[in-house]
């Protein structure tokens, strides 16, 4: 018989295998988990280096090496279009190209007939005469010109110097109030000894000032200075919207007491050359050295003479009509 020293052996024996057995049930995977798939496919180095690192519509397949149950598919990876946020426009670094205007070029409307000529008359048959003043020296003759004219009623055309308006505001535009002014230049100076860029600064700078202080557009009324005239001072005066008026007769009077000049010299003058449409040539200002104003002085005699005659009197307006 077996003692009870063996009998305690082999009961110890069971007993230690079967709790190797349940501790090998314990820790195995298959039967501690069954039911649960694996959160996290494990992959063998192999099969890593085969999965491609670019983003991609569809996720790669890959192969489990630990587990004999598959794990769950991975989601589909989707491509995501990246937001695209628009560049601001480019700041120039360099300044735009300065654009230079040139200076317009008058709109005239000025009849065919008159351009390239520097009149002397007003072109008629009709006994009509226009009495002209050119202002650019002293305004001592204008305050009773103004008066004769308009107690008589006889209507003046006038050329000024930017000069003379520049000197005299009040007189130029007491005369512009009443009549036509015309542009006489800016500086009084002899044109046909200028070039035309300088001719074309003589007109423009009067007429801006003619205008600026009378109101009044000069245009298209021009006397060349001491009627010093060629065919190149007249194409660049046409240019600039003006028809040059000469005269048929200078009375003369501007050369005062002391170059032997009077009031009746003055209207015998005047009267010894009239015709029709004749333009006479006087002066506002006085002699610098003898103070003399002849041309105002004989104005009213003047005036009663050309009456007498059968003439009557216009404005320069007759040949070329209002200005443009």
């Amino acid at each position: 018989m077996e003692g009870a020293g063996g009998f305690r052996q082999r009961i110890w024996a069971v007993v230690v295998a079967v709790a190797l057995s349940v501790a090998a049930c314990q820790g195995s995977p298959e039967q501690a988990a069954p039911a649960s798939p694996s959160p996290t496919p494990v992959f063998s180095s192999t099969t890593r280096a085969q999965i491609p690192t670019s983003t991609a519509t569809t996720a790669p397949t890959s192969t489990t090496t630990t587990s004999s149950r598959p794990g769950p598919t991975p989601p589909p990876v989707t491509a995501t279009r990246p937001t695209v946020t628009p560049s601001p426009p480019p700041v120039a670094t360099t300044a735009p190209p300065v654009t230079t205007t040139a200076t317009p070029k008058p709109t005239c409307s000025i009849p065919s007939a008159l351009l390239g000529r520097d009149l002397t008359t007003l072109g008629t048959t009709r006994k009509v005469v226009a009495l002209t003043f050119d202002g650019g020296g002293g305004n001592e003759g204008v305050a009773s010109v103004l008066r004769t004219l308009a107690a008589e009623g006889v209507p003046g055309s006038f050329f000024l110097t930017g000069e003379f308006v520049d000197a005299f505001p009040a007189s130029a535009k007491a005369i512009a109030a009443r009549h036509p002014v015309g542009n006489h230049t800016y500086h009084h100076p002899d044109l046909t000894t200028l070039s035309s860029s300088a001719i074309r600064t003589e007109v423009r700078t009067a007429a801006a000032r003619i205008t600026t202080v009378t109101g009044q557009d000069p245009r298209p009324w021009f006397r060349f200075p001491f009627g010093a005239v060629d065919a190149r001072t007249v194409s660049v005066v046409n240019a600039e919207c003006y028809v040059p008026f000469r005269w048929t007769v200078d009375t003369l009077g501007w050369k005062g007491t002391s170059g032997g000049q009077s009031v009746a010299t003055v209207v015998v003058r005047v009267t010894a050359s009239l015709v029709p449409g004749q333009i006479v040539l006087m002066h506002v200002g006085a002699h610098p050295t003898d103070h003399s104003t002849l041309d105002a002085d004989a104005l009213p005699r003047v005036i009663d003479a050309l009456r007498d005659r059968g003439y009557s009197f216009v404005t320069l307006g007759a040949v070329i009509g209002p200005a443009p």
